[in-house]
């Protein structure tokens, strides 16, 4: 059976309506709140004239027949609800990074083209600037905040208009085919937005699938039976903006559990989410890597906090080291530590459980349903009997494509023997322990003397130094090598390293070849909200250090 969100969401609140979907703050919202305030929006939409211009049997693969809508807003229970409004009126949400510029902004939703937007009233004034040059624009959300900005013209206070909506079900019927479209960071390359079926990415990424078993969900009454079984309180501390928070989010929806926000969604404050996981006993909390992982370790080091109710810590979207792990296990014996692997164009693909006496490691995961590793040539599935080094893929529930972008489209969801996969361009091979072995991105590898580097693992060997509080490799155009290896690092406060040490570290754990020709100490590493590398911004450092 195939499913669809708004369908699933509409029927677990039928059978939990009173358990708690959404706590924030000093919001605590059912789950029959919640799909009311959701029917209200999507009615909202429907009234104004939000419609599906064409089946997705009449289309292409980076084809969308959907009226889009924008989420510009920082976490709260208005983004969730945006998804889910969009979905029940059978219109595709997207995010939005809401650091982008106004140039980037005015990209981002050209190329969507957005006909609606909801939006935090801290970001009026970017999209302000740009509302002149997207006249496909007719519907703007606001949403009060902590800036004071006013209600732009033309504009409809959130609230406001659910007050004024029907909380009648809309009158359309959801299908599995509607999208769910989720843009991609651009920190390598422009932003593109990945169009994948809702039948698809509930099971890729969003809890269609049984934990006992690992297979799909046999039919609805399978799901809410399930879901009347939930009940357990969740965390994502990322910005929904990043696919795994709300990937997150929904899987808890699904469930039927819990979501908790810190009361700070504006940025990463270490005391408020450990604060708030005491507070509402969390069970579960999402990070994205080092860069999460290290500020929560220090404020975790500093205060006294009861966090017996942590059951698990989930991180996803960029690695958490070594070191991190396992100086998490020593301060929360009884929590495991679940390093998830995915990406926009894949879902959940593999996972690696980290628990108390055993060492983690770093870049080796177990294979969930469906991953593989195809050949470079992309002509065939490599064996898990086989180390050959490859490009890691995902078949079966997969992404349709890349909105409006016939040739990317082709290029990473190639046919193989008649099977579709999507290959993003990550490489990586099987141990021989039938484990993934991944070494990263392809798009930041660096070519120094004949050799491929892959940045991530020079990241993660200087992440062992006690020193390093941060760090991000990037290559830089050589004369000698033709691109030589850059590590720029943040350290840790009260902290002291040269260059020597560092590389001393780093030969513990991978080929003198691989080890940076040139080390830039920086005072704070730029990375997304999510957490993510900011590679472009690493280029340029390494770009004004002396070159070799």
């Amino acid at each position: 059976m195939e499913f669809n969100l708004a369908v699933l969401n509409e029927a677990i609140a039928s059978e939990i309506g009173d358990r708690e979907a959404i706590v924030w703050r000093d919001r605590r919202i059912t789950y029959a709140q919640l799909a009311e305030r959701t029917r209200r929006l999507a009615n909202l939409l429907l009234d104004r004239g939000f419609e599906v211009r064409a089946e997705r049997d009449r289309l292409a693969g980076w084809e969308s027949g959907q009226d889009h809508l924008a989420l510009y807003l920082h976490n709260g229970n208005e983004y969730l609800e945006g998804m889910l409004g969009a979905y029940k009126a059978r219109v595709a949400p997207f995010n939005v990074n809401y650091r982008y510029v106004a140039e980037e902004l005015r990209y981002l939703l050209d190329d969507a083209g957005a006909r609606g937007i909801i939006y935090h009233s801290a970001f009026a004034p970017t999209l302000e600037e740009v509302r002149a040059d997207l006249p496909s624009l007719e519907l703007l959300l606001q949403v009060p905040d902590e800036s004071g900005h006013g209600l732009l013209p033309d504009a409809v206070w959130y609230e406001d208009a659910l007050a004024a909506a029907s909380p009648a079900p809309p009158p359309v019927q959801p299908s599995p085919d509607d999208l769910y479209i989720l843009y991609t960071g651009g920190t390598t390359g422009m932003p593109k937005g990945v169009l994948w079926r809702q039948a698809d990415i509930f099971p890729a990424a969003m809890g269609g699938r049984d934990l006992a078993t690992g297979e799909e969900w046999p039919d609805l009454d399978a799901v809410v039976a399930s879901a009347r079984n939930g009940g357990a309180k969740l965390m994502p501390a990322p910005p929904f903006m990043h696919g795994a928070a709300h990937w997150m989010a929904f899987t808890a929806f699904n469930w039927g559990n819990t979501i908790v926000l810190p009361a700070n969604t504006r940025s990463l404050d270490a005391a408020d989410v450990w604060a708030t996981v005491q507070a509402e006993a969390v069970n579960i909390l999402l990070i994205v890597g080092d860069a999460f992982g290290r500020p929560l370790l220090d404020e975790l080091e500093r205060g006294d906090y009861d966090l017996s109710s942590m059951l698990m810590l989930v991180s996803g979207g960029a690695a958490l080291s070594a070191p991190v792990k396992n100086r998490f296990v020593e301060l929360q014996p009884s929590m495991a530590i679940l390093d998830g692997l995915g990406s926009s164009e894949t879902g959940q693909q593999a996972s690696q459980v980290s628990a108390a006496g055993a060492q983690a490691t770093t870049g080796t995961f177990t294979p969930g349903p469906g991953m593989c590793i195809v050949s470079e040539d992309l002509t065939r599935v490599i064996e898990p009997t086989s180390d050959e080094l490859g490009w890691l893929a995902q078949k079966g529930r997969v992404p349709l494509g890349y909105l409006g972008d016939e040739a990317k489209t082709r290029k990473t969801f190639p046919v193989i023997d008649g099977v579709r996969y999507s290959v993003p361009g990550d490489r990586a091979n099987y141990t021989a322990e039938g484990l993934l072995q991944l070494h990263g991105r392809d798009s930041v590898t660096i070519n120094s003397g004949g050799e491929k580097i892959f940045a991530e693992e020079v990241e993660q060997a200087l992440a062992h130094h006690p020193a390093v509080y941060d760090v991000v490799v990037t290559g830089r155009p050589s004369e000698r090598w033709g691109s030589e290896v850059v590590a720029i690092v943040q350290l840790r406060d009260g902290f002291e390293a040269d260059v020597a040490s560092l590389l001393a570290e780093c030969e513990k754990h991978i080929a003198r070849y691989k080890l940076p020709k040139d080390v830039v100490f920086v005072d704070r590493i730029v990375r997304s909200p999510a957490g993510k590398a900011d590679y472009r911004w690493a280029r340029e450092v390494a770009a004004g250090s002396p070159t070799s």
